[in-house]
C-alpha cells in the first residue's frame, strides 16, 4: 500500500505506525484507517518486529478521533459507519505482539480508545485525555465503553462518557489508563526502553500471554458490532447532524 496518511518506520525492533494528519490534530479519515489497518497487520507478522508504536505527528495531538469534517451522516469510507474501526481495533487486539500508545498531545475520543485499545501506554506529560461523542452526536459503544471500563472501572469510565471531561496526563495515569508519564523531551527515549525491554523476551510467551488477557474481554468484540449498526442509525437522526454540524460551525450544539 502506497501510505498517503501514515508513517510506517522501523527502529531496531519496534514498527513506528505515525498518524500524519497534524493539520486535523490527527484525526483520521476512512484512508487513514484503511492505512493503518494494513500497517499494523505487516508489523503484526514480520518476524523481526518485537513491538509496535502507534503515535501521532506533530507535538498537538496523538489522535483526535474521527475526522468531522469527513463526515455527513456517514464517514467517507467502509464499514457499518463509513470507518472501518471495528477493524482497526480489532487488529490493534489480534496482532500477536505489543502495542504501544506513544501519546504526545491530545488523545480524545476514537483516539482515547484507540489508547484503550493498546497494550501499553507512554505518555508525555502535556498530553490531555477524554471523550467528546456526546458533544457531537456520536458514542463508541464497545472497546470504546466496556473495555475502557475494565481499564478504568466501571464508575470512572461513566464518568467519562457522561461529561466528557478532559484529563491530563498524571490523571490518566492515576487511573490506569496509561502506564507512564515522562517530559515530552524524554518521550522517545523512554518508548525506546520499553521497545528494548519487550525485544529481549520470548515473542511466542509475549502472543500467548496477550492472547489469554484478550480472551477474557473478547465478548466485547460482539457489543461493538451491535453498537455500531445502532450508531450507524443515529448519524442519520436531525440530534446526531446537529453535533456534527455545530462542531463544524465552532458552536454549541443544540439537541434539545
Amino acid at each position: 500500500m502506497d501510505y498517503q496518511d501514515i508513517i510506517y518506520d522501523v527502529r531496531e525492533a519496534a514498527a513506528w505506525i505515525t498518524i500524519n494528519r497534524p493539520e486535523k490534530y490527527n484525526a483520521f479519515r476512512g484512508q487513514t484507517c484503511e492505512e493503518l489497518i494494513h500497517a499494523i497487520n505487516k508489523a503484526s507478522w514480520d518476524k523481526a518486529i518485537a513491538a509496535i508504536v502507534l503515535t501521532g505527528a506533530g507535538p498537538k495531538a496523538f489522535c483526535t478521533g474521527g475526522d468531522q469534517s469527513a463526515h455527513d451522516g456517514a464517514y467517507d469510507g467502509r464499514g457499518t459507519i463509513g470507518l472501518p474501526v471495528e477493524e482497526l481495533q480489532s487488529v490493534i487486539r489480534d496482532a500477536p505482539k505489543p502495542v504501544i500508545a506513544r501519546v504526545n498531545g491530545f488523545a480524545i475520543g476514537g483516539g482515547n480508545v484507540l489508547v484503550t485499545c493498546c497494550d501499553l501506554a507512554i505518555a508525555s506529560s502535556t498530553a490531555v485525555f477524554g471523550q467528546v461523542g456526546p458533544k457531537v452526536g456520536s458514542v463508541d459503544p464497545g472497546f470504546g465503553t466496556a473495555l475502557l471500563a475494565r481499564v478504568v472501572g466501571e464508575k470512572k469510565a461513566r464518568e467519562i462518557w457522561m461529561l466528557c471531561r478532559r484529563y491530563p496526563a498524571e490523571q490518566a495515569l492515576q487511573m490506569g489508563l496509561i502506564n507512564a508519564v515522562v517530559a515530552p523531551e524524554e518521550l522517545d527515549a523512554e518508548v525506546d526502553r520499553w521497545c528494548a525491554e519487550i525485544a529481549a523476551l520470548s515473542p511466542t510467551a509475549i502472543a500467548i500471554a496477550k492472547k489469554s488477557f484478550n480472551l477474557d474481554s473478547e465478548s466485547i468484540r460482539g457489543i461493538s458490532g451491535i453498537g455500531m449498526q445502532a450508531l450507524s442509525l443515529f448519524y442519520q437522526t436531525e440530534e446526531s447532524k446537529e453535533g456534527v454540524k455545530a462542531f463544524l460551525e465552532k458552536r454549541p450544539p443544540k439537541f434539545r
